[in-house]
């Protein structure tokens, strides 16, 4: 029996905050769902020496051929989205909760001479006021146990509550205090039925200003020196605390609405939907797209809602929260609001509530598509078939089985760095990658050429750069490269194929690429080659573009800070948060050099007299 599974995803793409999985066969059928804390953490024991798994767990995971999770903000939503997810998809693996295909309820059977509160799996009942489903039935006891804390209402059968009736004597509940039915003789029927009509009412409302009543009574309670009854209504509120805590609302004013998280990358899309009723999660969605065309944020939103609503059965929430509203917006919400039935309104969120909630969605959906593009450039087939249509679209000799790609970065001209990374058979070699310090360049043009001269000069001695400035031997470029990709457009390029020619013409193809349109351009042409915007070939050209210009940034923050930091960190009076200020104000050394004693003093936490000791510091340092 193998001791590893093929499919399992990499521990670092797993993300480490709380949320939900599914466990998926090879037909894409729900398995398994479960929630977790830390996603990273309950996976990744799914993943251990299957010999040492339980035979249950065993069976799932050897079944299963991949798994896929949503992030959620708490626990508490886990939970609510966990028990959603089962009861979708009904997946055979969670026996836990599963009973006859049934969940349980919680129902007050108005109905009764008593209304009573019983915990069911059977609908229908006639008069009855159903809440729920719930995931486990622990939990509908749990949520009762809480709640008969507030309202002591009635859980008895009909016949011990007849029995008591008939005899006078309190039933066992009453005589513990957990009851206050008519048979306990401290309310009549009628009292205990206004009872239960509250109950149905909070239930139906979950109003949080309960905690506020509860909390004045106590206290005035304590100050009257009723510490009996101040004793029972702390009880009262702590069993409202729990309750609440345990609700899993994400809009406390209980509003419909759909929250859209969209990750847009110029050739694929990840859309997470959060479908919220009555305030809480209800549902969850998401889905990948590629866009044929070059399309704006907006175009984006307004297709995305298309798509959701075309089913007659998707009917639009109220309102519809959206990373950016299109500019067609009002046609838009005419049209949702034919469909609904109902004036349907499109808005973003700026803060609050729905702002935490729309932040949630996006970073889903930010995840998701990462997590497609992995996938995407991981297929040995896929990988394949775009080193082939880069071929024949550059017109190479040979397939480009290792490519290398140059990103420029700089802070107005300061702080100059670039980065190489290299990618082979389509996969990054980060052991291989470089970063670059250019002391002065005229622009991006002059510090490509200077990079790549620095590359062409090693191509013979199987050795480069590194971080560090040093190498050891065991580091070295593994060969030379059969395609050179910088970032940019035809300037970049021709200045690239300078570079080579005076290096002696190595031969290496050279092709550069624009961001605005993705264009691929040659040295030389007065045209770009335009690849099709959902090919593998340009999807792995803009995969190699994005990652240098990552690895490029992450260097020339760190650079710039420790620039920075480095002359500061000697004047008296700065600190660390002092020293933060003066860079996100002024970036470089060389700007704070140039300030002004009053730009200097402006900066929050320095002052007239700290400034003119940082500008003197800083002109003896020069000097």
């Amino acid at each position: 029996m193998a001791n590893a599974l093929e499919w399992r995803p990499k521990t670092g793409d797993i993300p480490a905050q709380p949320g939900v999985y599914r466990f998926l066969d090879a037909n894409g059928r729900v398995l398994y769902v479960g929630k977790a804390k830390s996603l990273r953490n309950r996976l990744t024991n799914y993943f251990a020496p299957l010999s040492s798994l339980h035979e249950r767990t065993r069976r799932m995971v050897m079944t299963a051929r991949d798994v896929t999770w949503t992030v959620v903000r708490s626990e508490v939503e886990a939970l609510q989205l966990e028990f959603l997810w089962i009861n979708e998809f009904d997946p055979p693996f969670n026996v836990q909760f599963r009973d006859d295909k049934s969940y349980p309820y919680l129902a007050v059977l108005l109905a009764d001479e008593a209304p009573r509160v019983i915990v069911t799996r059977r609908k229908g009942i006639p008069g009855a006021k159903y809440f729920g489903p719930y995931p486990q039935v622990s939990t509908v006891y749990e949520t009762l146990s809480l709640l008969r804390t507030l309202y002591p209402m009635r859980t008895c059968k009909d016949s011990d509550y007849r029995k008591a009736m008939q005899t006078g004597k309190p039933c066992f509940a009453s005589q513990i205090g957990k009851c206050h039915g008519p048979c306990s003789q401290r309310v009549t029927v009628e009292e205990h039925r206004q009872m239960a009509q509250r109950f149905v009412q909070f239930m139906n409302s979950q109003d949080r200003r309960l905690l506020g009543d509860l909390q004045n009574q106590m206290v005035a309670a304590a100050a009257a020196q009723e510490y009996e009854r101040a004793a029972k209504l702390r009880d009262q509120l702590q069993a409202a605390t729990t309750f609440f805590e345990r609700s899993a609302i994400v809009l406390r004013d209980g509003v419909d609405s759909d929250v859209y998280g969209i990750a847009h990358d110029g050739l694929s899309a990840a859309v997470q939907l959060f479908v919220v009723r009555g305030g809480v999660i209800r549902g969850v969605r998401g889905w990948t797209v590629n866009t044929e065309l070059d399309v704006s944020a907006g175009e984006l939103v307004e297709t995305v809602l298309q798509h959701s609503y075309i089913d007659p059965d998707d009917i639009p929430a109220p309102e519809i929260l959206v990373p950016e509203r299109p500019d067609s917006a009002g046609a838009l919400e005419a049209w949702l609001s034919e469909r609904a039935g109902r004036k349907v309104i499109v808005k973003t969120a700026q803060r609050g509530e729905k702002a935490s909630l729309m932040a949630t969605a996006q970073h889903n959906a930010n995840h998701a598509l990462l997590l497609y593009k992995n996938k995407r450039i991981s297929d040995f087939t896929t990988r394949s078939q775009a080193l082939e249509d880069l071929q024949s679209a550059l017109a190479l000799r040979e397939a480009p089985l290792r490519i290398e790609c140059v990103d420029v970065s700089h802070l107005q001209g300061t702080n100059i760095v670039a980065s190489l990374v290299v990618f082979e058979d389509g996969l990054p070699r980060k052991d291989q990658y470089r970063r670059y310090n250019i002391a002065q360049a005229r622009d991006d043009t002059d510090a490509i050429a200077q990079v790549l001269s620095r590359r062409f000069a090693r191509l013979d001695e199987g050795d480069a750069e590194s971080e560090s400035g040093e190498l050891p031997a065991a580091k070295r470029f593994a060969y030379r490269p059969n395609l050179l990709l910088v970032d940019g457009g035809e300037p970049q390029v021709n200045a690239a194929e300078r570079a080579r020619i005076e290096a002696g013409s190595p031969d290496i193809a050279i092709v550069g690429i624009a961001k605005r349109l993705e264009e691929l351009w040659l040295p030389g042409e007065s045209f770009p080659v335009i690849l099709p915007r959902n090919s593998e070939a340009l999807f792995l050209i803009q995969r190699a573009r994005d990652e240098a210009h990552r690895f490029a940034i992450t260097h020339q923050r760190a650079r710039r800070k420790r620039d920075v930091t480095t002359v500061l960190n000697d004047i008296p009076g700065l600190g660390p948060s002092r020293v933060s200020a003066l860079l996100a104000e002024f970036g470089s050394v060389k700007r704070l050099r140039a300030a002004s004693l009053e730009d200097i003093a402006g900066v929050s936490g320095i002052g007239p007299v700290l400034a003119a000791t940082i500008h003197a510091a800083l002109a003896d340092a020069n000097a």
